[in-house]
């Protein structure tokens, strides 16, 4: 039996980096004339291309994608303003009679999705500029520190290496008086589509991970990762703004800075995107009502298997 358009899944496809979520997505999605979704932090942004592993025009196959490359990377593009455009992309997916897949790595934007975020201030440029250079001067810890102090209720459930976070915690309270925590009761209400989210999570042999990580990074950086920080730089981006603090952007702007070598930015970069990926996969085996799929994205042993759950989930006796 045809399903009706608010009983109909969205499909998540999300994992840890270079674990293949793109090509899964992009196999079902040409499977089940699906429209795919970025739940990418960095694929957002514009001009921000070699180590973002945006997937090109001739690697789509035909399957239209929506939210990535679109963000000025000067610009602070925030999980809030992406759970909204999402549901909105998903809705007007479903009205063309299409599936709706979300496919990424950046849980905190899925989990905005779903539990949504109060109505928070717009950043305040100034402000935020301070607390990047506090953060510089004295660490992420001191920033983790003064908002243990401020707001303990908010600081106990972050961890001082998610600075972007506890940076934006404390910009609310210079901003408006009123400590996160009080804001986290005046959450919205999820959208309609939250509900019916089926979310599949690649789950690759960690050493094989490990290796493709390390590849890439070397990849990157022979096909002109420096230069492209370097124009980007000289174009006016801000080296603390969000697009160039993504892994690899961040020690290549350390190395043209002077304060470290190419070889320690790119050993450097294998082991930031590691840890990234070790702490992606922590984060989604928290989540509720995540499947997980053994090997990686181009296994068609894990193609099979995902498309398998979602065809036995869309039938009916």
């Amino acid at each position: 039996m045809k399903m009706t358009l608010n009983q109909k899944p969205v499909i998540c496809v999300v994992g840890p980096t270079a674990s293949g979520k793109s090509e899964l997505g992009i196999e079902l999605a040409l499977r089940l004339q699906g429209e795919i979704i970025n739940c990418d932090s960095v694929q957002v942004y514009k001009e921000i291309e070699i180590a973002t592993a945006k997937v090109s025009m001739e690697e789509r196959r035909g399957v239209p994608h929506h939210l990535i490359d679109f963000v000025p990377p000067e610009i602070t593009y925030t999980g809030g303003e992406w759970a909204k455009d999402a549901a909105k992309k998903i809705e007007e997916i479903e009205e063309r009679g299409n599936t709706a897949f979300i496919v990424g790595g950046t849980g905190f934007y899925l989990r905005a999705l779903r539990q949504p975020f109060f109505e928070s201030p717009q950043t305040d440029e100034k402000l935020r500029n301070r607390f990047i250079k506090i953060r510089e001067r004295h660490g992420a810890e001191y920033l983790y520190k003064m908002l243990l102090r401020i707001d303990a209720e908010s600081a106990i459930k972050l961890q001082p290496k998610d600075w972007s976070r506890v940076q934006r915690a404390l910009e609310i309270y210079f901003q408006t008086g009123k400590r996160f925590s009080e804001w986290q009761p005046l959450r919205s209400e999820p959208p309609a589509c939250a509900n019916r989210l089926r979310i599949f999570a690649l789950n690759p042999p960690r050493s094989l991970l490990y290796e493709r990580i390390n590849k890439r990074a070397e990849k990157h950086f022979a096909s002109g990762l420096v230069e492209e920080v370097k124009a980007l730089l000289e174009k006016g981006i801000p080296a603390n703004s969000n697009a160039l603090g993504a892994h690899g952007y961040r020690r290549v702007v350390e190395y043209l800075n002077g304060t470290r070598t190419l070889e320690s930015a790119i050993e450097q970069t294998k082991q930031d995107v590691r840890n990234y990926a070790k702490r992606q996969l922590t984060w989604f085996r928290r989540e509720e009502g995540v499947e997980w799929i053994d090997g990686f994205g181009d296994d068609p042993a894990a193609i099979a298997d995902c498309g398998l759950r979602i065809a036995d989930s869309s039938t009916t006796d």
